[in-house]
């Protein structure tokens, strides 16, 4: 503390966000892209069609194929087509005395072939023969769980990454002193200057944002993070926590009795929406199907509502008897949902969405110039010693594979989507494997020669990727700008043009990375200066 408080703070800013930026740039990307993980998941499914049918006749045919197709299940779970999503999605878990044991020499199905799935067409009720792909799921699991990295040690990372950001915007909100006047500064071709501009600008831009995202993101895992308190007052049941905690409805214990007719799925979901004075559902679980003790929860669709815990209500699937309802939250149940709500915005419209997306983004441009910053104000200091040492070129070759790679392993995400085969066997697993090879040949590329021009050939081969990608889209699918624009189907049209833009910011970057020349320094300008002088005068005495 001996330089003082505000210089103290300084350099906690300093450390914080550098230790883990790199890391952290991953976390806020994906994080970013996962505001729009449905319409991503769309585009990667181009075999989906659009919904042309209403909620309850969508409701009716997801029963209808599920007593076809999975008659004997224990329960059945529904998820409804919204605008968003088009499809219905549909799971289902077997009895185990259905479970076959795997032939000799075959590969055994996920949870042993006791649980089934399938996306089901709303205007036809058959099964869609769509691509497998993780879609934009993989963007919101890359963002808490890291994909390779153990699930457990992956969230620990990210929560001290968290705690990392939350202490750099404290301490550069204490650090700037004249944070209102720097946040309408900014002087172009200034160097070190211009970066810190850009820096304290990208950081006031979207600050209550970054607060609120980083904090709530603390608290979505809070659980992990501090358990000792729930062993303390919970010390021989835990499970009573979580279900006092988090609410919800009891899951249904008895064993299905007898045979029986349902209702109609229509009138049972009538019967929730008029309880729920309008607000429509967005999908359904049956426990017992077919049984004269069949259940049916049904789920409340995400409105204006904050808490990310759904309303539901629990009916006697035979005689329309409403059995339960969610139970009512207490202060901290309550105050725990709004803030996971708040981290996931699933109550956001398309406007405020968009102002999500676009603060996430301005969240990713402070932490990468944050980073760079450091580089550039340490390089003056090697220049004096005529040699870059390794810290500087390690963090050098970070800021490209991050800064120029990360864009450029997004982008290849997409492409893989889009021309590995439609067949191949592991197909989801295979495009994140584009994702991560991408990003590792970045990065390595950026190892090798940390210079410059890397960065310029980074950019352009991002904006390259991003921009053609409309035009690749339209090769391999017929879900393209000239069928999507006339049809007015702007979730699709819009994610080609949002492509579209990032290729020609990525195109703008490089293009000012190609052309631009470092400012000199004070030092340097001296010794200019002297030799001007020096020249001006043997030129005088020459002249004499």
């Amino acid at each position: 503390m001996k330089n003082g408080f505000r210089q103290s703070m300084a350099w906690l800013h300093t450390w914080t966000g550098l230790l883990v930026g790199w890391l952290l740039l991953l976390i806020f990307m994906a994080g970013t892209a996962s505001y729009y993980r449905e319409e991503i998941s769309r585009w990667m499914r181009p075999e989906l069609p659009a919904t042309t049918v209403s909620t309850d006749v969508a409701a009716e045919r997801a029963v209808h194929y599920l007593q076809e197709h999975a008659g004997q299940a224990e329960t059945w779970f529904v998820t409804l087509p919204d605008p968003r999503n088009p499809a219905m999605r549909m799971f289902w878990r077997n009895p185990e005395s259905m479970v076959k044991p795997p032939v000799e020499g075959e590969r055994r199905r996920r949870g042993g072939g006791r649980f089934g799935d399938a996306t089901v067409d709303p205007n036809t009720g058959e099964k869609l023969e769509a691509r497998e792909t993780r879609g934009g799921e993989f963007f919101y699991r890359l963002h808490f769980d890291l994909h390779y990295i153990p699930v457990l040690w992956a969230r620990y990372l990210v929560g001290f990454c968290a705690m990392f950001m939350l202490v750099a915007i404290i301490t550069g909100v204490i650090t700037h002193k004249k944070i209102f006047k720097d946040f309408f500064t900014f002087r172009k071709d200034k160097g070190l200057r211009s970066w810190l501009d850009f820096h304290n600008v990208s950081a006031v831009m979207a600050l209550p944002y970054h607060a609120m995202i980083t904090y709530t993101g603390i608290v979505t895992l809070m659980v992990m993070y501090l358990p000792w308190g729930i062993k303390a007052a919970y010390p021989t049941d835990e499970d009573a926590f979580f279900s006092e905690a988090f609410g919800g409805m009891p899951e249904v214990s008895a064993p299905a009795e007898g045979r029986a007719a349902p209702l109609p799925i229509q009138q049972l979901l009538d019967s929730a929406r008029t309880h729920w004075k309008g607000v429509d559902v967005s999908g359904f679980s049956v426990t017992s199907p077919g049984a004269a003790n069949a259940v049916i929860d049904i789920r409340q669709r995400d409105g204006r509502r904050l808490s990310i815990d759904t309303p539901a209500l629990r009916y006697d699937m035979v005689t329309g008897k409403l059995l339960m309802e969610s139970p009512a939250s207490g202060a901290a149940t309550a105050t725990r949902g709004v803030m996971y709500g708040l981290h996931l915005a699933h109550f956001a419209d398309w406007g405020l969405r968009a102002f999500f997306f676009l603060s996430g983004l301005t969240g990713c441009l402070m932490v990468a110039s944050g980073v760079v910053l450091w580089a550039v104000k340490e390089r003056p200091k090697h220049a004096k010693s005529g040699r870059i040492g390794f810290g500087l070129r390690l963090v050098d070759a970070l800021n490209i594979g991050a800064v120029a790679g990360l864009p450029i392993a997004f982008a290849a995400y997409f492409w893989g989507n889009r021309l590995l085969p439609l067949q191949l066997p592991e197909r989801a697993d295979a495009e994140v494997s584009v994702f991560f090879y991408a990003w590792g040949a970045a990065l390595l590329a950026a190892f090798v020669w940390p210079k410059r021009v890397m960065w310029t050939w980074q950019l352009y081969l991002g904006a390259a990727l991003f921009a053609l990608l409309p035009l690749l889209n339209a090769l391999t699918t017929h879900a393209h700008l000239g069928v999507t624009v006339p049809a007015g189907d702007w979730v699709l049209a819009g994610f080609d043009l949002v492509m579209l833009a990032f290729g020609a910011m990525l195109a703008m970057c490089g293009w000012r990375m190609q052309r631009w020349t470092p400012p000199l320094s004070a030092a340097e300008k001296k010794k200019r200066a002297a030799a001007a002088a020096a020249g001006s005068a043997v030129a005088m005495e020459a002249k004499a």
